[in-house]
């Protein structure tokens, strides 16, 4: 068994990127586990929430302007997740390629089996924008390629703090145009993200709307951290209750990496700002309730259904963040759940 120390100077990323699924197995020799998962979850639910250690052990992440720290955590972060990579492109058979779309790098996901029906699904990762890559996401795009049929295009965007929110979402937006450049039109589009990629997608969305470039046909949001200032209940109440993340340890810095905190309530950072009244997309919000980002899903859906818009907010009991590509959850019934209900989404906003 890797021993604690070596754990925590070379799996400290796992703690945003990859739910510190890869130390879980140390919580048994600890006692009591941080989660006592309640009875009303399947058994994979269960085993795998209580595998699930407290984040408060992890130290915290580099300082907001720290390149060289950031560059360290992402290289040691990528390393931890290849395993999980190579074993979701066993599980999916899936093909993917390396393109290159409006000068921004992207990972082109065709599921096994893929029929071309003129339908492109686009995906920001998640990452708490200073973490992961299209690659080590493979286990959100691959997942969601194979549950709903659609090709996936996965954009490598640039992570903070080598890139802040301006230069990240004239990336996103940048895929898409090229996507239309191709022959997509925006109503043969749709666009997902999970935590920092569900801010990104939605934050996108709001400055093509707001720019005259018009808008996709549909948004799914798995766990979207929507508002990057950290207000809401959830903020204080599930602060030390959620076993993905401690916000002031693991979170904060990555924020001001990405946006200075004058600008961390602009529409396009934290997108639960946004003015809805303008039009958006239909959208379907997905998450758990052992979210500390609990209320952004709430007020997100708000604003959204508040102005008239068609959302839908589908939570799952205590599910953790992200619990959709967590390789342990994939045969869960809550994943299964979650991915037929995107996969019925999309086909009712974007078609067939």
């Amino acid at each position: 068994m890797i021993n604690r120390s070596m754990l925590a100077a070379t799996l400290l990323p796992v703690a945003i990127g990859a739910l510190f699924v890869a130390r879980g197995g140390d919580r048994f020799h600890m006692g009591k586990p941080f989660i006592q998962a309640p009875d009303t979850v399947s058994p994979q639910a269960r085993k795998f929430l209580e595998s699930l250690p407290d984040p408060t052990t992890l130290p915290a992440m580099p300082a907001a302007g720290d390149r060289d720290g950031w560059k360290r955590v992402w290289q040691a972060n990528e390393a931890a997740n290849e395993p999980r990579v190579l074993a979701t492109l066993k599980r999916y058979q899936p093909v993917v390629n390396k393109l290159v779309l409006g000068g921004v790098p992207v990972l082109d996901i065709r599921p096994r089996g893929w029929k071309e029906n003129g339908k492109v699904l686009v995906h920001a990762h998640g990452g708490a924008y200073a973490l992961n890559s299209a690659r080590s996401r493979l286990q959100s795009s691959v997942p969601a390629a194979a549950a709903t049929g659609l090709r996936v295009v996965s954009i490598d965007y640039t992570l903070a703090p080598f890139a802040r929110w301006r230069q990240v979402t004239d990336e996103f937006i940048a895929v898409l145009r090229r996507l239309q450049k191709e022959g997509y039109s925006l109503k043969d589009i749709a666009v997902y993200g999970e935590s920092a990629g569900g801010g990104l997608a939605a934050g996108s969305v709001l400055k093509m709307r707001d720019q005259g470039l018009g808008m996709p046909a549909a948004v799914v949001l798995w766990s979207p951290w929507s508002d990057i200032s950290n207000r809401g209940d959830s903020a204080t109440t599930l602060k030390n209750f959620d076993p993905n993340h401690h916000y002031d340890r693991h979170l904060k810095s990555a924020a001001d990496a990405y946006a200075d905190p004058a600008d961390q309530k602009h529409p396009c950072v934290s997108p639960v700002y946004g003015d809805y009244a303008k039009g958006f997309p239909p959208t379907l919000i997905q998450g758990g309730t052992r979210e500390v980002f609990l209320s952004h899903f709430v007020r997100h859906y708000r604003a959204i259904d508040d102005a008239g818009g068609t959302a839908v907010l589908d939570l799952y009991d205590a599910m953790p963040h992200n619990f959709q590509i967590r390789p342990e959850m994939a045969d869960a019934p809550e994943t299964r759940t979650a991915l037929a209900k995107m996969k019925a989404f999309l086909r009712r906003h974007l078609g067939r």
